[in-house]
């Protein structure tokens, strides 16, 4: 599941029927055949799930939280999920706010960053 708040949830609930997202499926296709990517089959959402983890750390998100949002129990698979140039992940390690408590620190340490 992914959470999201109570405003969104209502938005959601008050469309009734209304299709919220278009489908890109088959846009996504598309341009996979024009990059000449090849998946195995039944790894379409697989990809999206590391594109959004990409995209969410890109803009600011918090390694943290992704690592929530995806249900990973080590920081490390979310890392590897984000695979985002290492600058990035020491970044939103070394700014984050949770970094400096004493789990924190913990986690820190495991990824070989010093808060």
């Amino acid at each position: 599941s992914i959470p999201i708040s109570k405003e969104l949830y209502e938005e959601i609930i008050a469309l009734d029927g209304f299709k919220f997202f278009t489908d890109c499926y088959f846009q996504f296709l598309s341009v996979m055949e024009k990059t000449s990517i090849v998946l195995p089959r039944g790894q379409l959402t697989h990809v999206l799930r590391h594109t959004f983890a990409a995209h969410f750390m890109m803009s600011g998100g918090n390694i943290l939280a992704l690592q929530k949002i995806l249900g990973h129990h080590d920081i490390k698979m979310t890392m590897r999920y984000a695979h985002l140039a290492p600058d990035h992940l020491e970044t939103a390690l070394r700014f984050n706010p949770l970094a400096t408590l004493p789990s924190g620190d913990k986690v820190a340490t495991a990824v070989g960053i010093t808060p």
